[in-house]
C-alpha cells in the first residue's frame, strides 16, 4: 500500500466518522413544506411619513419578531430579504389568516382628546389621512362619530400592554397599559384636561385610535379632578373584546408600530400530513433508486463497482451530515436534489473506471502490475474531466441559489453540496477502497472479479461494429432542427401553463372525505361565484383550485363549496403570490437562463476552443427548448420547481458535452494538423460507455422519484428524465456536428493551439497522462 493510498484511507475514515457523529447527535432542520406550516413574504411600502429602505425593513423585522414571539409560535424564522422584503416562516401554523392579519397591521396607536360629536355636515375622513390632524372625524367603537383633537401621545410611549380578564365586575377582557416616564406625564395631562369637563360630556372622553380607527374612547372617571389626571398603570382599553382580540391588541401595542406599511406578496401553507407524506415518498424513492443504482454499478464493474457502491453510501452519509451541520433547511425540492445527487455521484466513478479499463487493455502484458497501474492512471486521467463537468453543475446550482426563491434556493444549496461531496466520494473514498483491493493477488489475477479487466458489453459492441459516425453530420443537425421546431410549435399552439409563481394568484389544494368529480367541483365553484377558477384533480379525493389573488373570505367560500359536494374539505396547501412578485420571479427566471448560457459559454471557451464552447452551448439551448416544448404539449405547469429542474438539465447537458470534447481535445492533439472528424468519431465511441452507464445510474433514481415520489415530485422527475435523455442525445448528435461544421469553415482544420507548444490544461499529448 502506497503512502498516498494510506493518506486517502485515513482522510476518508476521519470524514466518515465525523459525519456519523453529526448524524447521530444533530437533527435536520425541516422546511415548512416537510413539517407543515406557513411561509409569508411581506413587502414594505412607502408611507407619507417613512420610506421603505433597508433601515426601515430591519426595524420591521424586529417588530415582527416581537409580535411572533407573543403569538407563541415555536421556532419561527424572521429575516430580511433584499431591501424591502421580510421572510416569515411559522412552523405548524396551517391557518395563516390570523397570523397574517396580526403581522401585517401597522399598529399606529395614538391617543386623542375628544372635542365633541360632529354635526351631520362634517365630512368623513379621507382615506390615508393622518390621525394626529386637528379636528379629525373618525367613527367610534359604537358606530357613531367623534371629532378629535391633535395627538401628542403615540404608541411608542407605551411601556407594557397586557390582556386581562375581569370576571367579578363582568367587564370581560380588556388591555391594561403602562407608559414610560415622558409619555406618562403626557397621559396625565391629557386625562387631566378631559376631567375639566362635566360627567357624561363627550369632551370628558379620551379616544384611543389604532390604524385610524377608534377602538376605545373611555370616560375619565368622575373621581378624577380637573388638572389632576390619571397616573400611568391605571389605564385600560375596553371594547367588548374576546380573549383572542385582547391578546392580539396587547401584542400589537407592546411590539410597537411598524415603521412602514407592509403587504403580503407571497403566502405558502402546507399541512403537516402532506409534508409527512412527502418525506415518506422521498425516502422510499431514495432507498429504492439508490439500491437499483448500486446493483447496476456492481453488475457493470463487479468488485470495484461494489466498492463504488460502498463509497456511494459514504457519499450519502457525508452529504446528509453536511446539510445538518451547516444548518441548511431541508425542503421538498432540496430533498429531491439530495436524491438526484446520489445518481450524479456515480458519474465520477464511471469516468475513472472506464479510463482504467482502457489503460488496463493497453498495459496488460507490458507490466507486472497492470491492474494497479491502470487504476492509478484511470483516476489520474479522469480528474480534470470530473472537475470540469462538475463546475458546470455548480454554476447551475449557484444560479438557483442567487436568483431563485424559497424552496428553489434550498435545492441549489443541496445540489452544490452534493456535487462537492460526490467528487470527494469518488476521488478519495472510492479510490482508497479500490487501491486497497487492487493489492490482493486474488483480485489482480481475476479480471472477471475486479471488473476493470473486462472490456464491457457496450465497448465490445462498438469495437466490433465500428460505426462510421458523422459522415453526414448535417443530417443529424437537420433532425435536431426538426425536433426543436416541433417544441416551439407546442409553445406557440398550446402556450405555457405558467404557475402562480410567475403569474401571481392563488393555488389551493384540498382533500375531501368522499370522491368528487372534477366537473362537479367546477360547477359548485361556478355557482359560488368562481366561474374562472381552474380546477384539476390528482385523485378521487384530491382537488387543486387556482384563482386570482383572492382574500380569506373567498378561500372560505371555495372550501365551503367543495365541502358541500365532497364532505369535509381539508386544505393541505395554499400558495398566494402577488402580481408584482410574479412579474419579478418571471424576470429572474429569464435572467437565470441568460446568465446560465453566458456563464457556460465563457467557462467552456476558457477551458476549450471557441468552436467546442459554442457547440456545447448550442446543445444546451437545444435541450432547454425541447424540454419546455414537451411541457407545453403536455400542459404541465411551468413553476419554480420546473425552473430548478431546467437549470439542473443545463448543468447535466454541458456535463455530457464536456466529457466528449475533453476526449476530442486529447485525441486531436495526437495528430497535429490532422482533420477533426476522425478524432471526434473516436472520442464519441470511447465515451459512449461512460455516457450510457452514467445515464442509467441517474435514470434509476429519477424513475423512482417519478413513480414513488408523489405528486409534488412527479413533474420534477419527469422534467429531469426528459432532460437527461435529450441531453445524452444532443451531446453526441448535436454538439459534435456543430463543432465539425464550425471547424470545417476554417481555412485549415488543424487545432490552432497545436501550432505551438500546448499550454497546460489545453490538450497535451496522451502519452503523458491523457485526459478524459
Amino acid at each position: 500500500m502506497t503512502r498516498a493510498t494510506t493518506v486517502r484511507a485515513v482522510l476518508a475514515a476521519v470524514v466518515l466518522l465525523v459525519s456519523l457523529f453529526v448524524t447521530l447527535t444533530m437533527s435536520p432542520r425541516l422546511g415548512l413544506d416537510l413539517q407543515g406550516g406557513t411561509r409569508l413574504v411581506l413587502q414594505a411600502k412607502d408611507s407619507p411619513t417613512a420610506k421603505a429602505d433597508r433601515e426601515s425593513t430591519d426595524r420591521t423585522v424586529e417588530v415582527l419578531r416581537q409580535r411572533i414571539d407573543a403569538l407563541g409560535v415555536a421556532e419561527p424564522t424572521v429575516t430580511r430579504s433584499g431591501e424591502d422584503r421580510v421572510l416569515v416562516e411559522l412552523p405548524d401554523v396551517t391557518d395563516p389568516r390570523e397570523a397574517a392579519e396580526v403581522l401585517g397591521r401597522t399598529a399606529q396607536l395614538t391617543f386623542h382628546p375628544v372635542l365633541g360629536v360632529p354635526d351631520d355636515a362634517a365630512p368623513d375622513p379621507k382615506p390615508g389621512s393622518k390621525p394626529d390632524l386637528e379636528d379629525l372625524v373618525l367613527p367610534d367603537e359604537s358606530g357613531g362619530r367623534l371629532r378629535l383633537g391633535a395627538s401628542d401621545l403615540s404608541g411608542a410611549g407605551v411601556k407594557d400592554a397586557r390582556a386581562e380578564f375581569d370576571g367579578q365586575r363582568g367587564a370581560g377582557w380588556s388591555v391594561s397599559l403602562d407608559f414610560r416616564d415622558d409619555a406618562s406625564r403626557v397621559w396625565t395631562r391629557l386625562t387631566g384636561e378631559a376631567a375639566c369637563h362635566p360627567p357624561q360630556d363627550e369632551r370628558r372622553r379620551v379616544a384611543i385610535v389604532l390604524d385610524e380607527k377608534v377602538i376605545s374612547s373611555p370616560q375619565v372617571s368622575p373621581s378624577v379632578t380637573c388638572g389632576a389626571g390619571l397616573p400611568s398603570g391605571t389605564t385600560q382599553i375596553t371594547g367588548s373584546f374576546s380573549a383572542d382580540e385582547a391578546k392580539n391588541l396587547a401584542l400589537l401595542i407592546k411590539g410597537g408600530a411598524l415603521p412602514v406599511p407592509v403587504e403580503v406578496v407571497e403566502q405558502r401553507t402546507v399541512g403537516p400530513t402532506l409534508g409527512a407524506e412527502a418525506i415518506s415518498a422521498s425516502a422510499r424513492a431514495a432507498v429504492i433508486g439508490a439500491g437499483l443504482t448500486a446493483l447496476f454499478i456492481t453488475f457493470v464493474y463487479r468488485l470495484f463497482g461494489g466498492l463504488a457502491a460502498l463509497a456511494l453510501a459514504g457519499y450519502t452519509l457525508i452529504s446528509y451530515a453536511a446539510l445538518v451541520a451547516l444548518g441548511v433547511t431541508l425542503t421538498l425540492p432540496g430533498l429531491a436534489g439530495f436524491v438526484l445527487a446520489i445518481g450524479m455521484a456515480v458519474d465520477a466513478n464511471v469516468l475513472a473506471f472506464e479510463r482504467a479499463r482502457e489503460e488496463y487493455a493497453s498495459r496488460s502484458g507490458r507490466t507486472s502490475r497492470p491492474l494497479r497501474s491502470a487504476l492509478a492512471a484511470g483516476f489520474r486521467n479522469a480528474r480534470t474531466a470530473v472537475v470540469d463537468s462538475n463546475v458546470t453543475t455548480l454554476l447551475a446550482a449557484g444560479l438557483l441559489f442567487g436568483l431563485g426563491s424559497g424552496p428553489v434556493k434550498g435545492f441549489g444549496v443541496t445540489l452544490a453540496i452534493g456535487v462537492l461531496v460526490s467528487m470527494f466520494s469518488a476521488l478519495v473514498i472510492a479510490r482508497a477502497l479500490t487501491e486497497l483491493a487492487a493489492g490482493s493477488r486474488f483480485v489482480t489475477d481475476l479480471p472477471g472479479v475486479n471488473g476493470i479487466g473486462l472490456r464491457g458489453r457496450v465497448r465490445t459492441y462498438l469495437t466490433r461494429r465500428a460505426p462510421q459516425l458523422f459522415r453526414r453530420s448535417r443530417r443529424w443537425l437537420g433532425v435536431s432542427t426538426v425536433v426543436v421546431a416541433l417544441a416551439l410549435l407546442g409553445v406557440t399552439l398550446r402556450g405555457l401553463n405558467l404557475g402562480v409563481e410567475f403569474t401571481g394568484g392563488r393555488l389551493m389544494e384540498y382533500t375531501t372525505s368522499r370522491p368528487v368529480g372534477i366537473d362537479t367541483a367546477r360547477t359548485a365553484l361556478a355557482e359560488a361565484g368562481f366561474a374562472d377558477a381552474e380546477v384539476t384533480t390528482a385523485g378521487e379525493r384530491e382537488l387543486s383550485v387556482r384563482t386570482g389573488d383572492t382574500g380569506e373570505r373567498a378561500e372560505a367560500a371555495i372550501r365551503d363549496a367543495l365541502s358541500a359536494e365532497g364532505g369535509a374539505a381539508t386544505k393541505v396547501r395554499d400558495d398566494l403570490i402577488g402580481p408584482s412578485l410574479g412579474d419579478e420571479l418571471r424576470r429572474h427566471a429569464l435572467i437565470a437562463l441568460g446568465i446560465a448560457v453566458g456563464a457556460q459559454l465563457l467557462y467552456l471557451a476558457v477551458r476549450f476552443r471557441w468552436s467546442f464552447a459554442v457547440a456545447s452551448v448550442t446543445a444546451m439551448v437545444h435541450d432547454v427548448v425541447i424540454l419546455i416544448g414537451v411541457f407545453a404539449w403536455l400542459g404541465r405547469p411551468i413553476d419554480g420547481i420546473f425552473l430548478a429542474a431546467l437549470l439542473t438539465v443545463i448543468g447535466y447537458s454541458v456535463n455530457d458535452s464536456v466529457v466528449v470534447f475533453d476526449r476530442v481535445r486529447e485525441l486531436w492533439a495526437r495528430r497535429p494538423g490532422g482533420p477533426l472528424l476522425p478524432a471526434a468519431r473516436a472520442a464519441v465511441l470511447q465515451t459512449v460507455p461512460r455516457t450510457v452507464n452514467t445515464g442509467m445510474g441517474a435514470l434509476f433514481i429519477l424513475t423512482a422519484l417519478a413513480v414513488l415520489g408523489g405528486d409534488s415530485l412527479r413533474d420534477f422527475a419527469l422534467a429531469l428524465l426528459i432532460g437527461i435523455c435529450v441531453g445524452t442525445y444532443s451531446s453526441v448528435f448535436t454538439a459534435v456536428p456543430v463543432a465539425l461544421e464550425m471547424e470545417s469553415r476554417r481555412k485549415d482544420g488543424a487545432p490552432a493551439r497545436q501550432r505551438q507548444r500546448p499550454k497546460p490544461g489545453r490538450g497535451r499529448p496522451a502519452d503523458n497522462g491523457a485526459r478524459v
